[in-house]
Protein backbone atom coordinates (compact mmCIF):
# COMPACT_ATOMS: atom_id res chain seq x y z
CA UNK A 1 0.00 0.00 0.00
CA UNK A 2 1.29 3.69 -0.99
CA UNK A 3 -0.14 6.44 0.24
CA UNK A 4 1.02 9.95 -0.81
CA UNK A 5 0.61 13.05 1.07
CA UNK A 6 1.38 16.20 -1.09
CA UNK A 7 3.08 19.96 0.42
CA UNK A 8 2.83 18.47 3.61
CA UNK A 9 4.50 18.74 7.11
CA UNK A 10 6.79 15.52 8.99
CA UNK A 11 4.12 15.73 11.90
CA UNK A 12 1.06 15.32 9.53
CA UNK A 13 3.39 12.25 8.09
CA UNK A 14 3.95 10.75 11.78
CA UNK A 15 0.62 11.36 12.12
CA UNK A 16 -0.20 9.28 9.10
CA UNK A 17 1.70 6.57 10.50
CA UNK A 18 0.07 6.28 13.76
CA UNK A 19 -3.58 6.30 11.94
CA UNK A 20 -2.78 3.29 9.28
CA UNK A 21 -1.44 1.27 12.07
CA UNK A 22 -4.61 1.78 13.39
CA UNK A 23 -6.62 1.26 11.24
CA UNK A 24 -5.05 -1.40 8.85
CA UNK A 25 -2.88 -2.92 11.17
CA UNK A 26 -0.46 -2.94 8.30
CA UNK A 27 2.68 -1.45 9.75
CA UNK A 28 5.64 -3.73 11.16
CA UNK A 29 5.79 -3.28 14.82
CA UNK A 30 8.91 -5.18 16.25
CA UNK A 31 11.27 -3.01 14.09
CA UNK A 32 14.83 -2.92 15.32
CA UNK A 33 16.39 0.44 14.06
CA UNK A 34 16.00 3.03 11.52
CA UNK A 35 17.38 3.48 8.25
CA UNK A 36 18.63 6.55 6.60
CA UNK A 37 18.63 6.95 2.97
CA UNK A 38 19.44 10.30 1.05
CA UNK A 39 19.41 9.29 -2.21
CA UNK A 40 18.88 11.10 -5.92
CA UNK A 41 15.86 10.50 -7.21
CA UNK A 42 17.25 8.57 -10.65
CA UNK A 43 18.41 6.06 -7.77
CA UNK A 44 15.46 6.50 -5.29
CA UNK A 45 13.24 3.48 -6.53
CA UNK A 46 16.55 1.12 -6.90
CA UNK A 47 17.72 2.26 -2.99
CA UNK A 48 14.14 1.19 -1.88
CA UNK A 49 14.09 -2.43 -2.95
CA UNK A 50 17.11 -2.96 -1.89
CA UNK A 51 16.23 -1.90 1.82
CA UNK A 52 13.03 -3.80 1.24
CA UNK A 53 14.73 -7.00 0.76
CA UNK A 54 16.90 -6.11 3.53
CA UNK A 55 13.93 -5.48 5.58
CA UNK A 56 13.36 -9.12 5.81
CA UNK A 57 16.46 -9.79 7.79
CA UNK A 58 16.35 -6.27 9.82
CA UNK A 59 12.47 -5.28 10.39
CA UNK A 60 13.34 -1.04 10.37
CA UNK A 61 11.28 2.01 9.36
CA UNK A 62 13.21 3.58 6.09
CA UNK A 63 13.05 6.89 5.82
CA UNK A 64 14.23 8.23 2.14
CA UNK A 65 15.16 12.07 1.49
CA UNK A 66 14.90 13.31 -1.79
CA UNK A 67 16.31 17.09 -2.98
CA UNK A 68 14.52 18.23 -5.83
CA UNK A 69 15.05 21.87 -6.61
CA UNK A 70 17.01 23.76 -3.84
CA UNK A 71 15.72 27.08 -5.92
CA UNK A 72 12.24 26.48 -5.47
CA UNK A 73 9.13 27.29 -3.37
CA UNK A 74 9.80 24.97 0.00
CA UNK A 75 7.31 22.18 -0.22
CA UNK A 76 7.71 18.60 1.03
CA UNK A 77 5.80 15.50 -0.96
CA UNK A 78 5.66 12.02 0.91
CA UNK A 79 4.79 9.02 0.81
CA UNK A 80 4.32 5.78 3.23
CA UNK A 81 4.40 2.34 2.07
CA UNK A 82 3.67 -0.31 4.12
CA UNK A 83 2.77 -3.59 3.51
CA UNK A 84 3.70 -5.52 0.10
CA UNK A 85 5.82 -2.18 -1.00
CA UNK A 86 7.60 -2.08 1.90
CA UNK A 87 8.78 -5.40 2.77
CA UNK A 88 9.42 -6.32 6.40
CA UNK A 89 9.52 -2.22 7.27
CA UNK A 90 7.80 0.91 6.50
CA UNK A 91 9.07 2.93 4.16
CA UNK A 92 8.46 6.69 4.34
CA UNK A 93 9.52 8.86 1.28
CA UNK A 94 10.36 12.85 1.67
CA UNK A 95 10.69 15.03 -1.31
CA UNK A 96 12.42 17.98 -0.52
CA UNK A 97 12.53 21.38 -2.07
CA UNK A 98 13.64 25.09 -1.94
CA UNK A 99 14.78 25.84 1.62
CA UNK A 100 13.71 22.31 3.51
CA UNK A 101 16.60 21.18 1.64
CA UNK A 102 18.91 22.72 4.19
CA UNK A 103 16.76 21.42 7.05
CA UNK A 104 16.36 18.31 6.84
CA UNK A 105 17.53 17.38 10.60
CA UNK A 106 14.86 19.06 12.08
CA UNK A 107 12.16 17.40 9.46
CA UNK A 108 13.63 13.88 10.31
CA UNK A 109 13.20 14.17 13.94
CA UNK A 110 9.72 13.30 14.51
CA UNK A 111 9.92 10.43 12.60
CA UNK A 112 13.03 8.11 14.10
CA UNK A 113 11.91 5.75 16.47
CA UNK A 114 12.30 6.32 19.92
CA UNK A 115 15.06 4.06 21.35
CA UNK A 116 16.12 2.31 18.23
CA UNK A 117 19.90 2.59 16.23
CA UNK A 118 20.00 4.91 13.69
CA UNK A 119 22.15 4.06 10.41
CA UNK A 120 22.37 6.52 7.38
CA UNK A 121 23.36 4.67 3.87
CA UNK A 122 24.21 6.89 1.01
CA UNK A 123 23.80 4.95 -2.05
CA UNK A 124 24.75 6.70 -5.08
CA UNK A 125 27.21 9.64 -3.74
CA UNK A 126 29.98 10.54 -1.05
CA UNK A 127 28.65 12.95 1.75
CA UNK A 128 31.14 15.65 2.25
CA UNK A 129 31.77 13.90 5.08
CA UNK A 130 29.56 10.94 7.18
CA UNK A 131 29.41 11.91 10.36
CA UNK A 132 29.39 15.27 9.80
CA UNK A 133 25.84 15.32 7.80
CA UNK A 134 23.58 16.79 10.08
CA UNK A 135 21.08 14.52 10.96
CA UNK A 136 23.90 11.78 10.47
CA UNK A 137 26.27 12.68 13.48
CA UNK A 138 23.44 10.99 15.49
CA UNK A 139 24.10 7.55 13.47
CA UNK A 140 25.70 4.32 14.77
CA UNK A 141 26.68 3.42 11.54
CA UNK A 142 27.27 5.25 8.76
CA UNK A 143 27.68 3.22 5.20
CA UNK A 144 28.79 4.90 1.42
CA UNK A 145 28.89 3.29 -1.41
CA UNK A 146 32.14 4.16 -3.37
CA UNK A 147 31.92 2.04 -6.20
CA UNK A 148 28.70 3.46 -7.06
CA UNK A 149 30.07 7.03 -6.54
CA UNK A 150 31.04 9.16 -9.13
CA UNK A 151 34.66 10.06 -8.95
CA UNK A 152 38.50 8.25 -9.74
CA UNK A 153 38.42 5.55 -7.22
CA UNK A 154 41.61 6.98 -5.69
CA UNK A 155 40.18 10.54 -4.63
CA UNK A 156 37.15 8.53 -3.30
CA UNK A 157 38.72 6.94 -0.68
CA UNK A 158 40.99 9.64 0.05
CA UNK A 159 38.17 11.50 0.71
CA UNK A 160 36.82 8.96 3.08
CA UNK A 161 40.25 8.43 4.69
CA UNK A 162 39.89 12.20 5.50
CA UNK A 163 36.30 12.24 6.83
CA UNK A 164 36.67 8.73 9.05
CA UNK A 165 35.19 8.26 12.00
CA UNK A 166 34.58 5.37 13.95
CA UNK A 167 31.09 3.88 12.73
CA UNK A 168 31.45 5.07 9.33
CA UNK A 169 31.89 1.77 6.55
CA UNK A 170 32.11 1.58 2.74
CA UNK A 171 30.15 -1.24 0.40
CA UNK A 172 33.30 -1.70 -1.21
CA UNK A 173 34.98 -2.41 1.22
CA UNK A 174 31.47 -5.12 2.19
CA UNK A 175 31.88 -6.73 -1.27
CA UNK A 176 34.86 -8.20 -0.19
CA UNK A 177 33.52 -10.47 2.56
CA UNK A 178 34.00 -13.49 0.71
CA UNK A 179 36.97 -13.17 -1.32
CA UNK A 180 38.60 -12.32 2.42
CA UNK A 181 37.01 -15.50 4.08
CA UNK A 182 38.32 -17.96 1.23
CA UNK A 183 41.87 -15.95 1.23
CA UNK A 184 42.15 -16.45 4.49
CA UNK A 185 41.22 -19.95 5.02
CA UNK A 186 44.11 -20.63 1.75
CA UNK A 187 46.36 -19.49 4.23
CA UNK A 188 45.10 -21.45 7.28
CA UNK A 189 45.95 -24.92 5.90
CA UNK A 190 49.12 -26.53 4.88
CA UNK A 191 51.71 -25.77 3.17
CA UNK A 192 52.17 -22.88 5.95
CA UNK A 193 54.54 -20.87 3.80
CA UNK A 194 55.06 -17.08 3.91
CA UNK A 195 53.79 -15.55 1.12
CA UNK A 196 56.27 -13.18 -0.44
CA UNK A 197 54.44 -11.01 -2.88
CA UNK A 198 51.07 -10.89 -4.29
CA UNK A 199 48.92 -9.88 -7.20
CA UNK A 200 45.12 -8.34 -7.48
CA UNK A 201 43.59 -8.35 -11.12
CA UNK A 202 40.63 -5.86 -11.13
CA UNK A 203 38.34 -3.30 -13.40
CA UNK A 204 40.67 -0.12 -13.65
CA UNK A 205 39.61 2.33 -11.19
CA UNK A 206 38.19 -0.03 -8.97
CA UNK A 207 37.85 1.06 -5.17
CA UNK A 208 37.76 -2.42 -3.64
CA UNK A 209 40.60 -3.81 -5.36
CA UNK A 210 42.35 -0.74 -3.91
CA UNK A 211 41.10 -1.94 -0.29
CA UNK A 212 41.50 -5.89 -1.35
CA UNK A 213 45.14 -5.19 -2.01
CA UNK A 214 45.71 -2.90 0.89
CA UNK A 215 44.29 -5.47 3.25
CA UNK A 216 46.76 -7.98 1.79
CA UNK A 217 49.63 -5.69 2.21
CA UNK A 218 48.81 -5.53 5.99
CA UNK A 219 48.17 -9.00 6.71
CA UNK A 220 51.02 -10.79 4.92
CA UNK A 221 53.31 -8.19 5.43
CA UNK A 222 54.49 -8.70 1.40
CA UNK A 223 53.86 -6.32 -1.39
CA UNK A 224 51.07 -6.19 -3.38
CA UNK A 225 50.48 -5.36 -7.09
CA UNK A 226 47.75 -4.68 -8.54
CA UNK A 227 46.63 -5.44 -12.62
CA UNK A 228 43.91 -3.74 -14.08
CA UNK A 229 42.03 -5.14 -17.01
CA UNK A 230 38.82 -4.10 -18.76
CA UNK A 231 35.65 -6.08 -18.28
CA UNK A 232 32.15 -6.06 -16.35
CA UNK A 233 33.45 -4.48 -13.06
CA UNK A 234 35.14 -6.32 -10.08
CA UNK A 235 37.62 -8.45 -8.92
CA UNK A 236 38.55 -11.16 -10.97
CA UNK A 237 41.43 -12.83 -9.96
CA UNK A 238 43.88 -12.97 -6.98
CA UNK A 239 47.84 -14.69 -6.82
CA UNK A 240 49.59 -15.04 -3.62
CA UNK A 241 53.27 -16.34 -4.02
CA UNK A 242 54.82 -18.50 -2.33
CA UNK A 243 58.18 -20.92 -2.43
CA UNK A 244 56.68 -23.86 -3.83
CA UNK A 245 54.75 -21.76 -6.63
CA UNK A 246 51.87 -19.51 -7.04
CA UNK A 247 48.06 -20.04 -5.15
CA UNK A 248 45.62 -18.44 -7.64
CA UNK A 249 42.11 -17.81 -7.16
CA UNK A 250 40.18 -17.12 -10.17
CA UNK A 251 36.86 -15.91 -11.13
CA UNK A 252 36.44 -14.54 -14.50
CA UNK A 253 34.67 -11.85 -15.73
CA UNK A 254 30.39 -12.63 -15.27
CA UNK A 255 31.41 -15.96 -13.73
CA UNK A 256 29.47 -17.20 -10.15
CA UNK A 257 31.62 -19.71 -9.86
CA UNK A 258 35.50 -19.22 -8.83
CA UNK A 259 38.60 -21.85 -8.95
CA UNK A 260 41.74 -22.07 -6.56
CA UNK A 261 44.45 -23.50 -8.14
CA UNK A 262 47.09 -24.99 -5.81
CA UNK A 263 50.42 -26.28 -6.57
CA UNK A 264 50.27 -30.34 -6.18
CA UNK A 265 46.77 -30.21 -5.60
CA UNK A 266 43.90 -30.82 -7.67
CA UNK A 267 41.46 -27.62 -8.50
CA UNK A 268 38.63 -26.89 -6.46
CA UNK A 269 35.49 -24.89 -7.38
CA UNK A 270 33.30 -22.94 -5.14
CA UNK A 271 30.87 -20.59 -5.64
CA UNK A 272 31.46 -16.82 -5.62
CA UNK A 273 28.99 -14.44 -7.37
CA UNK A 274 28.86 -11.07 -7.07
CA UNK A 275 26.98 -9.34 -3.79
CA UNK A 276 23.86 -7.36 -4.88
CA UNK A 277 23.12 -4.79 -3.04
CA UNK A 278 20.60 -5.86 -0.71
CA UNK A 279 23.33 -8.88 0.38
CA UNK A 280 25.81 -6.22 1.30
CA UNK A 281 23.22 -4.13 2.98
CA UNK A 282 22.00 -6.79 5.38
CA UNK A 283 25.63 -7.51 6.07
CA UNK A 284 25.97 -3.86 7.61
CA UNK A 285 22.83 -4.05 9.07
CA UNK A 286 23.91 -7.40 11.49
CA UNK A 287 26.60 -5.01 13.47
CA UNK A 288 26.52 -1.41 14.44
CA UNK A 289 29.89 -1.28 16.07
CA UNK A 290 33.47 0.00 14.64
CA UNK A 291 35.00 -1.96 12.21
CA UNK A 292 38.63 -1.16 12.88
CA UNK A 293 40.12 -3.53 10.02
CA UNK A 294 38.39 -1.45 7.84
CA UNK A 295 39.35 1.83 9.46
CA UNK A 296 42.99 0.45 9.14
CA UNK A 297 43.06 -0.73 5.55
CA UNK A 298 41.59 2.75 4.23
CA UNK A 299 44.10 4.78 5.73
CA UNK A 300 47.13 1.78 4.36
CA UNK A 301 45.37 2.32 1.14
CA UNK A 302 45.17 6.17 0.63
CA UNK A 303 48.59 5.86 2.03
CA UNK A 304 50.17 4.01 -0.67
CA UNK A 305 51.91 6.65 -3.82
Amino acid sequence: MIVPLYDTTTTQVADKLVAIRRDWGAVALSRVLTLLVPVGAAHAEGAIAAANQASMEHPCRVIVIVERDRQGESTLDAEIRVGGDAGASEVVVLRLRGALVDHQSSLIAPLLLPDAPIVAWWPDRLPSGPADAGWAAVAAHRVTDSVRSPGPADVRLRHLAATYTPGDTDMAWTRLTWWRAHLAAILDRPPYEPVTGALVRAEADHPSAHLLAAWLELALGAPVRREDVRGLGGITRVELNRDTGPVILDRPDGAEVATLTTPGHADQRFHLARRSVADCLSEELRRLDEDRVYGAVLRHATEQP
